[in-house]
């Protein structure tokens, strides 16, 4: 998305939740944060991604700017080091929103919106689903556009030997092939998720075949 499109992304999502006057400084801290020179994947690229996803499907949501609010802060801190950036991007977008005039409940539901970007669960509700879904469109790109996320995933795991690194990513994609459904909103479903399972079977037959050890995985 152009930087015009994410700013008016970002002043539609708060004028949703009933806050006027959206606090640019906010929206340009945020995309300054996307582009940490840790990240490779989650960048300002998979944010512009997300958000035009969201853009062709918002009709779907019952809250559509707690969900555009969910995606810009899903991965606002991102530390490839820590266990908890879901957690402490959550809490972030809680009191960023509570700070500036948005309703408690409102906060809270993205709170868990962002949350439920751990993909330790099947997605409950609309805009979980809606969200999840668009949070791994890039299960379903182009083989060229996968391609490249895997590398750039890798990138961002580099410091992890690959044997240790390769069979913790096949564990991961594993989750996702074994899914009944990767994508559970109708569209993305009917668009994405037979690119998604032969993308995903062609990179797990590229990972090589040990045992993965019990430890942290590597992020989707």
């Amino acid at each position: 998305m152009t930087p015009e499109a994410l700013l008016a992304n970002w002043n539609a999502a708060w004028r949703a939740v009933g806050v006027a006057g959206a606090d640019e400084a906010l929206c340009i801290e945020l995309q300054h944060r996307y582009c940490e020179p840790q990240r490779h994947y989650h960048t300002l690229q998979h944010l512009g991604e997300c958000l035009s996803w969201f853009e062709r499907e918002k009709s779907l949501a019952e809250r559509p700017g707690e969900v555009a609010l969910a995606l810009w802060f899903h991965d606002a801190i991102y530390d490839v080091h820590a266990h908890d950036n879901e957690a402490r991007s959550a809490d972030w977008a809680r009191s960023a929103m509570l700070e500036r005039g948005a309703q408690a409940e409102a906060a809270e539901r993205v709170h868990a919106l962002v949350m439920a970007t751990r993909h330790d669960a099947v997605p409950e509700g609309r805009d979980a689903e809606l969200l999840i879904d668009i949070d791994l469109s890039i299960l379903g790109a182009d083989r060229a556009r996968f391609d490249e996320y895997e590398r750039q995933v890798h990138a961002e795991y580099a410091f992890v030997p690959d044997e240790i690194r390769l069979p913790r990513r096949r564990v991961i994609l594993q989750r996702f092939l074994s899914r009944e459904a990767i994508y559970t909103t109708p569209r993305m479903h009917a668009l994405l998720e037979a690119q998604a399972r032969a993308n995903l079977v062609r990179s797990i037959a590229a990972t090589n075949l040990i045992q993965p050890p019990r430890a942290r995985d590597c992020a989707a």
